[in-house]
């Protein structure tokens, strides 16, 4: 019978664990780039490929049949900077985006906070409110064609109970572009909801029991407490419904299409329309609207993350 040292005992656990420290192998680091390589094949076919391709139309010019024929330096980007119609698509966009992502995420966190009381029957309330998540674009686009039309509209005829004339939702230009802001809410509101319905569920319970132990409680706790703690969602929120309202398109194609008087016409709506819904296409010149959008939405990204993270409670 033998009896180890604690000399060797202390040698045999190093010797444990010497395979977990070592540097990770060539086969290992192959292997591991063969799975990555199906997503780079799909990021580069359906991201980085049109990104370089419209970078290089948006220096050439077209034929007659709307094809790319020729190399015409920055005329392109010297046309949007002195057409008028592209800058009231620039003010529709920031209009649109402004109308869009304050109010949803005013309203989710109003209602998380709401639902997030404990009261018989919420649950109810909380599937239905983020109902909306489960509606895609066209159906909720056309849900609301149908609420919002002249004759028959829903909305309408609750304003002709109160004596109130006739709306033209979506044909009277400084209305129209609110009606599209108001379905765009509608539609972001169960998914924002959701978020900040788990941030709030990740709250721990021993925090806010010793919160309301020293006071706290109604406004007072959600305003010091609980918003502080949901700020890394609100933050997530507000950047990608940023980006989000910025690329709107299919409701703006199935109510307005652009109109009335181009007062829906949004940046990615115009970029539609010029590459594909005239008869004349113009590629370039849509190109590089799609490059200003690019641009557009890296610098909003970029002031949002420099102004508003800071702000940000990462608990």
């Amino acid at each position: 019978m033998t009896v180890s040292s604690p000399e060797s005992t202390r040698s045999d656990s190093l010797d444990l664990t010497e395979p977990a420290q070592r540097a990770p192998s060539k086969r290992g680091t192959i292997s591991s780039w063969l799975y990555l390589v199906p997503a780079l094949v799909v990021f580069a076919v359906f991201m980085f490929y049109p990104l370089g391709r419209s970078f290089v139309l948006s220096f050439q010019g077209n034929d007659i049949m709307g094809r790319p024929a020729g190399f015409v330096g920055v005329s392109h980007y010297a046309r949007l900077i002195q057409d008028p119609s592209f800058h009231r698509v620039l003010w529709n966009t920031f209009a649109f985006v402004l109308l869009t992502v304050i109010p949803v995420v005013a309203l989710s966190l109003f209602l998380s906070l709401l639902l997030h009381q404990r009261l018989r029957g919420i649950q109810f309330f909380r599937t239905a409110f983020a109902s909306p998540f489960a509606f895609s674009v066209a159906t909720a686009s056309v849900i609301f064609a149908v609420m919002f039309n002249q004759a028959t509209g829903v909305l309408n005829g609750i304003l002709g109970v109160f004596g109130i004339d006739r709306v033209g939702w979506l044909t009277d230009p400084s209305v129209a572009l609110i009606s599209i802001a108001l379905t765009t809410v509608w539609m972001q509101i169960g998914y924002n909801l959701l978020v900040l319905s788990s941030g709030l569920g990740s709250v721990p319970d021993d925090l806010i029991e010793a919160a309301r132990l020293d006071g706290a409680g109604g406004w007072r706790l959600q305003r010091n407490i609980l918003i502080p703690l949901l700020t890394p969602q609100l933050f997530f929120l507000i950047v990608t419904g940023t980006i989000h309202s910025l690329q709107s398109f299919g409701q703006i194609h199935i109510l307005t299409r652009g109109g009335p008087q181009n007062s829906t016409t949004t940046l990615v709506y115009s970029i539609y329309e010029q590459a594909f819904a005239y008869s004349n296409s113009n590629f370039g010149y849509a190109s590089a609207q799609a490059v200003v959008l690019l641009f557009v939405v890296i610098l909003i990204t970029l002031a949002q993350f420099g102004v508003l993270e800071r702000k940000v409670f990462y608990r």
